[in-house]
């Protein structure tokens, strides 16, 4: 690149000095443009190569839950959050900041997401809801601090006997410093978490700062094969409908709640994703108020969405983390952001 921009300049200044030599007139319009043309070459292979070679030499390091490339240091401990999804907690706040997300049913047809924040966290997280064995169960396999807001009894010990270090918000409820309730909503639809008090949190507890997350599995080199999709429709009951739309521009999956765009309340953007892996799973209610068992150590069939492309996959547990195989080989995630959809048999899913 930087031999052919000199080769374009000295042209200019060849032609320009020809043109002198035969005693042609030098129009003042030409000139100016012959000087454009020189100060654009000039701007583009000063600034151009010099940001690409800054650039390359700043990113030390590469986010393990999106494969991205930073020059920051990525050894902090990733941060899980428990977020409401009830269409009164809607829209929620900080989702667009999520490395991964996790979506699976709670009780009912609502589903509830787990958050997973590392490479970007943002100062305001929820709403933020009650735990539930599963949503911790992936908490732990990243290795990641899990937060939520209260839980039953039977359901706190099983949290504090998993091992998983753990905040809950009913023990900091409205402190005002890791916990606030907004005014502008009801309860349990309403209280967030403030993460600039994370890391007192953390201390107070004893609880490690530090130990990134196993990277997932990145490559953004390959094909990535399958069917064209532009719309894809996850169905979890008549009340509840989530799709995926391929933005092409964007080369990202828009997703939508019900028929409504998922927007983030912060800043207003809508939620994207450049994986979406969908995996089926066996769901069973276990008590009178529908609480529910997910097998996520078995494995099953699954679809992953990348590129604008959907294929049929399975899905493995690997030391707590849920990924892609096909033929018994481990696909790669696109870097970027993913989301996941934890579905039970009875689910529709549906493309266009």
């Amino acid at each position: 690149m930087r031999k052919l921009t000199f080769f374009s300049l000295l042209v200019v200044l060849f032609l320009a000095a020809c043109n002198k030599e035969a005693g042609a007139a030098q129009p003042e319009e030409t000139n100016e443009k012959e000087t454009a043309v020189v100060e654009q070459i000039e701007t583009e292979e000063n600034v151009t190569v010099d940001e690409k070679e800054e650039n390359e030499q700043a990113y030390t390091e590469t986010f393990p839950l999106t494969g991205e490339p930073t020059s920051e240091e990525a050894d902090h401990r990733a941060l899980s959050v428990m977020v409401n999804n009830h269409p009164k907690a809607r829209p929620q706040s900080g989702l667009s900041q999520a490395d991964l997300v996790y979506e699976v049913l709670a009780e009912g047809q609502i589903t509830r997401f787990l958050a997973l924040f590392h490479s970007d966290i943002p100062d305001t997280i929820g709403p933020v809801r009650s735990a539930r064995p599963y949503y911790f169960e992936i908490a732990d396999g990243f290795h990641a601090l899990y937060t939520y807001h209260g839980a039953s009894m039977a359901i706190n010990q099983k949290v504090a006997r998993s091992g998983v270090d753990f905040l809950d918000g009913a023990m900091y409820d409205n402190n005002g410093w890791l916990f606030e309730r907004s005014s502008d909503r009801a309860a349990p639809h309403n209280s967030y978490l403030l993460t600039e008090g994370v890391e007192q949190a953390v201390a107070s507890k004893g609880y490690e700062a530090e130990g990134a997350p196993e990277a997932l599995p990145f490559s953004g080199e390959g094909l990535y094969d399958g069917t064209p999709v532009e719309d894809v429709q996850v169905t979890y009951g008549s009340r509840t409908n989530v799709s995926f739309t391929y933005d092409e521009e964007k080369e990202q999956f828009l997703r939508s709640s019900d028929g409504e765009p998922t927007i983030d309340r912060l800043n207003g953007e809508r939620i994207a994703a450049d994986n979406v892996m969908i995996i089926e799973t066996d769901h069973r209610i276990i008590d009178g108020a529908g609480r529910r068992a997910i097998d996520l150590t078995s494995g099953g069939n699954g679809f992953l969405l990348q590129k604008g492309k959907m294929k049929e996959v399975e899905w493995k547990n690997v030391n707590g983390r849920l990924l892609p195989y096909k033929d018994g080989s481990p696909l790669a995630f696109i870097p970027g952001k993913t989301w996941v959809n934890i579905i039970p048999g009875n689910a529709a899913v549906e493309s266009e």
